[in-house]
C-alpha cells in the first residue's frame, strides 16, 4: 500500500477512535510514559500488503474489531466452573463474582454433556465429578440462585443437549421475573466439533443441525444479544490438532452454520453477529497470537466474500479463549501457573474478547478454591499491572508475528480447499442440501477424515517429545523438584446420592400429564418441520428432566454411531 492509503487508513481510525467512548484510566508506561492508541507506518512510509494488516475496528480486523482496542473495553474475566451439585456451584460463582470475575461460565458433569439423568443407570460414579450435575430446570433455578441472569453474561459450554439446557436456563430466567429477551450470553450448541473432537453426541448430524436451526431462529426473532452458537476450536485442539488445524476445521465449522442459517432464510447480517468463537490458548506464544489474529481476519473476508455480509458485526469474529489445559502437567504442577500466565497473555496480545485461566491442579482434579483464585489473579494481574490495556494489537507490524499471520492463513486456507473438494465427491451434482462447505464437513465426519488428521498430528508430537526434540519441564527434561503433593478437591460420592433422592422427589411431585403433553407436543414438532424450542420449553417448565427429553429424541432420531478407524 502506499503511502497515501496508508494515511487515509490513519485519518479514518482516528476519527473513530475520537468519536468512541474509552475507559477513564491512566494509560501510560510505569516510568508514567505516555503511549499512544496504536502505532503503525512512520508517516510517508510505503508497506506492500498493509491493506492486510489495517488498522484496528477496521476491515479485515487484523488488528481488532474495535478502534480503541482494550481502550474502550478490557476483555471479560469469564471463569469455568461447575462441580458436585447446583447448590455447591452456586457458592463458587458467587465466590468468583465477589472476586472482580466479569461473567460466569458453567462447566457441566459427563452425565449432563451426554443428555442423562442423574438416577440413570450409566450416570453412576460420574455425577458432579466434572462439573455441576443438572436434571431439570429447578437445578438450574438453584444453580443462579441470588445471581440476577437478566445482569450478568452466563456462557454454558454443552452441545449435544445444549438446546435443552437452554430452554433450563430460560425457565429459571422466567422464574427470577426478568425478560428472557434481555438475556445476554453464550451457549456452545456446536455439535461438529463433537463428532470431529470430542464425542459427546447424541444424534446423527443431520437432525441434530435441524434442531440448532430451530435454536437460532428462536435466538434471532426472540432474544437478539444471546449467541446460541459458539464454535468451538478448544476441543479440537486439546484433542492433538495443530495451530493451523484448530483454526481451519473451527472456521468451517462456523461456515457451515452460517450455511444452515441461509438455509433457513435467514438474513445473515441478522443471525451472523449471534456467532461467537472459542479458542484454545496454547504455549507457543506467537504462534498463538498470529493464530487469533488470522482467524478475524479469515472470517470477515469469507463472510463478505462468499456469503454476501454487509454489515461490520457480520463480518466480526467475536472469541473467548481458555488456556490450554492439555499442556498442564501433574509433574510440577505449580509450572502450571507460569504456562498459564503465558497462553492467557499471547490470548490478550491476539485480541480475545473474553478469557478464562485454567487452575495449576486441573490435571488432577476439579481446580480447588486456592487454585481458582490464582487463576482468577493471573488475569487480573495481566490486566492491571502490564499495561496490556493501552495499545491496540501491539505487535502488529512485526516481522515475525506478521509472516505468521500470514503463513497461518495460507494453511486454514488449504485445508479450506480439502473440505470442499470433500464436499464435491459428496455431492457430484453440486446441489448441496445446506452449503458447499457442509457437505465436506459431514462427509468428513462419515468418513473419519477430521479424526485421522487429528490422531496424526497428536502422534507426530507425541514422537518429538518421546525424542526430545520437544521439551516439557518437568516431564522430559529438568525433573528435579521440591515440590510436595497437591490437596485436591474431591466431590463426595454422597452428592450423587443426594442429587439422586431429589430429583426422584421432583418427579413424584410433578403434573405427569403437563410433561407428556409437552414432550408429545415436542415431537409432534419435530416430524412436522415446525420449530421446536417453544414446544420444549413447555415440557421443561413442567419439569420434564433432561434425560426425558433427550430420549425421546433419541428414539425419535436414532443415535449415532462413529465409523471405525484403523
Amino acid at each position: 500500500m502506499d503511502a497515501e492509503g496508508i494515511e487515509a487508513g490513519r485519518r479514518r481510525w482516528q476519527a473513530r477512535y475520537d468519536a468512541a467512548r474509552k475507559r477513564d484510566a491512566d494509560f501510560t508506561t510505569l516510568s508514567g510514559d505516555p503511549v499512544e492508541p496504536v502505532y503503525g507506518p512512520a508517516p510517508g512510509d510505503t508497506v506492500e500488503g498493509f491493506e492486510r494488516i489495517g488498522w484496528p475496528g477496521e476491515f479485515p480486523y487484523t488488528r481488532g474489531l474495535y478502534p480503541t482496542g482494550y481502550r474502550g473495553r478490557a476483555w471479560t474475566i469469564r471463569q469455568f466452573a461447575g462441580f458436585g451439585n447446583a447448590e455447591q456451584t452456586n457458592e463458587r460463582y458467587k465466590m468468583i463474582l465477589e472476586a472482580g470475575g466479569g461473567g460466569l461460565s458453567v462447566a457441566f458433569d459427563m452425565p449432563t454433556l451426554m443428555g442423562r439423568d442423574s438416577d440413570d443407570p450409566r450416570s453412576l460414579g460420574e455425577v458432579g465429578h466434572c462439573g455441576v450435575a443438572i436434571d431439570s430446570a429447578a437445578d438450574m433455578e438453584i444453580l443462579f440462585k441470588d445471581i440476577p441472569l437478566g445482569d450478568v453474561t452466563t456462557s454454558m459450554t454443552i452441545s449435544g443437549p445444549a438446546v435443552p439446557v437452554f430452554c433450563m436456563y430460560l425457565v429459571a430466567a422466567e422464574r427470577q421475573g426478568v425478560d428472557t429477551s434481555r438475556l445476554n450470553g453464550t451457549l456452545q450448541t456446536d455439535i461438529f466439533k463433537e463428532y470431529i473432537a470430542q464425542k459427546e453426541w447424541l444424534f446423527p448430524p443431520e437432525p441434530h443441525l435441524r434442531l440448532i436451526g430451530d435454536l437460532m431462529e428462536y435466538c434471532s426473532d426472540g432474544i437478539p444479544a444471546y449467541k446460541p452458537l459458539s464454535v468451538s476450536g478448544y476441543h479440537i485442539r486439546e484433542a492433538g490438532a495443530t495451530a493451523a488445524q484448530e483454526l481451519a476445521y473451527t472456521l468451517a465449522d462456523g461456515f457451515g452454520y452460517v450455511e444452515l442459517g441461509l438455509s433457513r432464510g435467514l438474513d445473515v447480517n441478522v443471525f451472523a453477529p449471534g456467532l461467537s468463537f472459542f479458542f484454545d490458548a496454547h504455549v507457543d506464544f506467537f504462534e498463538e497470537i498470529a493464530k487469533f489474529r488470522a482467524a478475524r481476519r479469515i472470517w470477515a473476508r469469507w463472510m463478505r466474500d462468499v456469503y454476501g455480509a454487509t454489515s461490520e458485526k457480520a463480518q466480526w469474529l467475536r472469541f473467548h479463549t481458555q488456556t490450554a489445559g492439555v499442556s498442564l502437567t501433574a509433574q510440577q504442577p505449580y509450572n502450571n501457573v507460569v504456562r498459564t500466565a503465558v497462553e492467557a497473555l499471547s490470548a490478550v496480545l491476539g485480541g480475545t474478547n473474553s478469557l478464562h485461566t485454567n487452575a495449576l491442579d486441573e490435571t488432577l482434579a476439579l481446580p480447588s478454591e486456592q487454585a481458582a483464585e490464582i487463576a482468577l489473579r493471573t488475569q487480573q494481574v495481566l490486566m492491571e499491572e502490564t499495561g496490556v490495556l493501552n495499545v491496540a494489537d501491539p505487535l502488529g507490524g512485526s516481522w515475525y508475528v506478521e509472516a505468521l499471520t500470514d503463513r497461518i492463513e495460507a494453511d486454514a486456507e488449504k485445508i479450506f480447499e480439502q473440505i470442499k473438494e470433500r464436499g464435491r465427491r459428496a455431492v457430484p451434482d453440486g446441489q448441496h442440501p445446506i452449503g458447499p462447505i457442509t457437505s465436506g464437513i459431514l462427509r468428513g465426519i462419515e468418513d473419519g477424515w477430521f479424526t485421522g488428521e487429528i490422531a496424526e498430528s497428536a502422534f507426530q508430537y507425541q514422537r518429538a517429545l518421546e525424542k526430545g526434540d520437544k521439551k516439557v519441564v518437568g516431564v522430559n527434561c529438568a525433573h528435579g523438584s521440591v515440590t510436595g503433593d497437591l490437596e485436591i478437591l474431591r466431590v463426595s460420592h454422597e452428592v450423587e446420592r443426594e442429587q439422586v433422592r431429589v430429583l426422584g422427589g421432583r418427579k413424584a411431585g410433578r403434573d405427569e400429564a403437563k410433561v407428556a403433553a409437552g414432550l408429545k407436543a415436542m415431537l409432534a414438532a419435530a416430524r412436522d418441520g415446525g420449530n421446536m424450542i417453544a414446544p420444549m420449553m413447555e415440557a421443561v417448565r413442567a419439569e420434564a428432566t433432561l434425560g426425558e427429553i433427550c430420549d425421546a429424541l433419541r428414539d425419535e432420531w436414532g443415535v449415532y454411531t462413529e465409523p471405525a478407524g484403523f
